[in-house]
């Protein structure tokens, strides 16, 4: 069993930001991996923490995974990585634990039982055999949360829905659930190896001909936070349409809602990042 990627996508929500969105692919694995915003000053070289910690991860995985390690050995060794290079290069030490970069994940990695599938976070993968469609992955679990959340938040402080990140009153609320990754039951990928215990988990069955799809919320919110599919109709399109068409879509209803009033949220379009892979 292998991969053939029939299409890829990746775009920033902002032209004018950096894509914290990452992907890879091999002919026995897949990767899509989604930088969290950042909510202060960077401390890593470049423009964003989230972004390399994304394109980081993505890198290291690969790369473990290609030198022969099991998917959760390939996980444990990448966060490795990730903490000794946050701690080597990072301009100074954290002061606030919101500050520390950390990111959703889903993981397809060819295995003895068939895919194992490996997630951390909102990022999600479809698995379309025949007519039916599976969910691999938390997104559609916690759909609208974000809508529910930025609703909440306005009317609190007596704001419009327009998404902006910047508003201190906004900021403060983001921040604090942020500090809450990587402890309790909250775990992302960061630059701790104890994130490798709290991975979710799948192993699940393809054959050829079955398509799986890849992706981050950003482009996912087609279906969990716009209603304009559902899982299942979201992968025909994919199949159909192609994801540049949807990106295309998604942008529109996005536009057409700017001020966040019919889809409240936290900002106006997020990165939108897909893999779409057929199984051979």
């Amino acid at each position: 069993m292998s991969f053939v990627l029939r299409e890829s996508l990746s775009l920033p929500g902002d032209p004018g930001k950096p894509n914290e969105d990452s992907f890879a692919h091999a002919d026995h694995a897949a990767l899509v991996m989604d930088g969290a915003t950042m909510l202060g000053d960077p401390l890593m070289p470049g423009a964003s923490d989230a972004a390399w910690l994304a394109q980081f991860g993505a890198r290291r995985l690969m790369a473990h995974l290609k030198d022969g390690d099991a998917p959760r050995d390939a996980l444990t060794h990448a966060l490795a990585d990730a903490e000794k290079s946050f701690s080597a290069l990072s301009r100074r030490p954290i002061r606030e634990k919101w500050e520390t970069p950390c990111a959703s994940m889903i993981l397809a990695v060819e295995s003895d039982a068939g895919l194992e599938c490996l997630w951390f976070g909102d990022c999600t993968a479809l698995w379309l055999q025949g007519e039916t469609c599976s969910v691999i992955g938390d997104a559609f679990d916690k759909r609208g949360e974000e809508s529910k959340n930025a609703q909440r938040v306005a009317q609190e402080n007596n704001l419009k829905p327009a998404p902006d990140l910047n508003r201190p009153e906004i900021l403060s609320h983001i921040r604090a659930g942020r500090a809450k990754v990587n402890s309790g039951s909250y775990w992302l990928f960061g630059p701790t190896t104890r994130a490798a215990a709290h991975v979710a988990h799948k192993s699940i069955k393809p054959k050829s001909g079955d398509l799986l799809l890849l992706a981050s919320d950003g482009f996912l919110a087609l279906a969990t936070d716009y209603g304009a599919y559902d899982a299942k109709g979201l992968m025909e399109a994919a199949r159909d349409k192609g994801l540049a068409a949807l990106s295309t879509q998604l942008r529109a209803i996005e536009d057409a809602d700017a001020l966040g009033e019919k889809f409240p949220r936290f900002k106006k379009s997020d990165d939108s990042t897909a893999l779409l892979l057929e199984i051979i």
